[in-house]
C-alpha cells in the first residue's frame, strides 16, 4: 500500500522479537561470520522462514553483492519483507509451507551456498522438522552451509532451564514495564493497520494464536542433520535458552 513505511514495520518487529531476545543481534552476527568463514562474502542465501526478511536485512547490509531468498508462510510478515526489500533484484520471496513436501518447488535455484533461520522452526515437530532437515540437505551445495538459530532445550538439565527461564522472564517483565511490545500487542498493532489488517486476518485463519511445535536439544538437530546427509555439525554460538547450530554439506 502506498506510503506505509515497510521499514518502520520492520524495525517494530525485530524490537519485539529482541524482547524475547535480547542476543538477537549476536547470533545474527555469528551466524553471518561463520557465512564468511565458510562460504566467502558473496554467497546465494535461502533464508528459511524468513518472516519480515530480518536475517536477509542483515545479509545484504554485511555483504551487498549477496543474493536472498525467503521463504515463508506468513501473508503479513511476507507483505512487510516484500515492502522493505520492494525494488531490489538481490532478493526474491516465496511463499511456501515448509510442511508441503513440493515446498521447494518455487524456488528460483536449485542449490544454495547457505541456507539460513533464525527463532522459526521450534513452530515444527520433530517428524516434519526430520523431513524437511532431509531436503536441505538436497538444497546445500557441496561445501556449503546451514546455520539454526533457534530455541534449543537440553531436558537432562531441569534445575539450570528453571533457573535461566525465571531468570529471563523477570528481565521481560522489566523491559515490559519500560514499554516493550509482546507478540499479541504487536500483532493487535499490525491488524490495526489498514495495509496489514487484510494479511494479518489471513495469517491468523492458517496458524491461529501460534504453533505448537518442539524444541529438541542441540544435540538432537545435530545428529538429525548429520543423518540427513550433512557432513559435519556442531554449535557454533549459544546463549542460556538459545543456540546456532552449524552444518556443512
Amino acid at each position: 500500500m502506498t506510503g506505509t513505511d515497510w521499514a518502520a514495520w520492520q524495525r517494530s518487529w525485530d524490537r519485539q522479537q529482541e524482547w524475547y531476545m535480547p542476543d538477537r543481534e549476536e547470533r545474527f552476527r555469528v551466524m553471518l561470520d561463520m557465512v564468511e568463514a565458510v562460504v566467502g562474502p558473496k554467497p546465494r542465501v535461502l533464508d528459511l522462514a524468513c518472516g519480515t526478511g530480518s536475517i536477509t536485512d542483515r545479509l545484504l547490509r554485511r555483504f551487498p553483492d549477496s543474493t536472498s531468498t525467503g521463504v515463508d508462510l506468513d501473508p503479513a510478515l511476507l507483505a512487510i519483507a516484500e515492502g522493505h526489500f520492494a525494488g531490489d533484484p538481490r532478493v526474491t520471496l516465496v511463499a511456501a509451507d515448509l510442511k508441503d513436501p513440493a515446498w521447494a518447488a518455487g524456488l528460483p535455484h536449485d542449490t544454495y551456498d547457505a541456507v539460513l533461520t533464525a527463532t522459526a522452526l521450534h513452530w515444527l515437530h520433530s517428524e516434519p522438522l526430520t523431513a524437511l532437515y532431509g531436503q536441505l540437505a538436497g538444497l546445500v551445495r557441496e561445501g556449503g552451509v546451514f546455520l539454526n538459530a533457534d530455541h534449543m532445550i537440553d531436558e537432562t538439565t531441569p534445575r539450570i532451564n528453571a533457573a535461566e527461564r525465571a531468570h529471563r522472564h523477570a528481565a521481560m517483565d522489566r523491559a515490559k514495564a519500560a514499554g516493550a511490545l509482546d507478540w499479541a500487542e504487536w500483532w493487535a498493532a499490525a491488524a490495526a493497520d489498514p495495509a496489514l489488517a487484510g494479511p494479518t486476518a489471513r495469517r491468523f485463519e492458517i496458524y491461529g494464536e501460534h504453533a505448537d511445535g518442539d524444541t529438541p536439544s542441540a544435540r538432537w538437530h545435530a545428529d538429525t542433520l548429520l543423518a540427513a546427509g550433512f557432513a559435519e555439525a556442531r554449535p557454533v554460538w549459544a546463549s542460556p535458552s538459545d543456540t546456532l547450530l552449524l552444518a556443512v554439506r
